[in-house]
């Protein structure tokens, strides 16, 4: 038990910093030495980085509000599991942690959607997806998985 324990304990910390990562790095798309993530447009030039907002569009504004909040759910479905471990009666379900990491999983598959879809329309046929969007598609089997496993996982003596 204690192994399986540990086990979705790391699993579920390695989803959350892969989501904070994907939500604040700059490469959900690059094109040389320009990339272009949810908050700004980066450009390096002659070694320092000139940056500067990205557009107003609602789409990406959805995204954004999308990838923070499946961080936030992610952060607040890891506090519940530790309280649930202290107090939870044996035999018990983590059913209330299930909840949070699954809603942190549609919110980080609905995010990527988006920019999957309305992308396109701003993208250039030589711009290419960056790292942070493969981490945030990466993200939501993670946290479906970790949220699976809260729902079959019961508390032992």
């Amino acid at each position: 038990m204690l192994v399986i324990l540990f086990a979705t304990i790391v699993l579920h910390l390695t989803s959350l910093i892969i989501l904070f990562i994907a939500t604040c790095a700059s490469a959900w798309r690059t094109h040389g030495d320009t990339s272009y993530d949810l908050w700004y447009d980066c450009t390096q030039i002659n070694g320092g980085y000139k940056c500067s907002g990205n557009g107003d569009a609602d789409w990406l504004q959805a995204v954004q509000a999308l990838m923070v909040l499946a961080t936030i759910f992610c952060l607040i479905s890891f506090i519940i599991f530790l309280c649930q471990l202290f107090t939870l009666v044996k035999g018990g379900r983590f059913f209330f942690t299930a909840v949070f990491q699954i809603l942190a999983s549609l919110f980080v598959m609905s995010g990527a959607i988006i920019y999957t879809v309305m992308s396109p329309q701003w993208k250039n046929d030589s711009d290419t997806y960056g790292y942070a969007f493969v981490l945030a598609w990466l993200a939501f089997p993670l946290t479906l998985i970790s949220g699976l496993i809260y729902i079959i996982l019961r508390k032992k003596e």
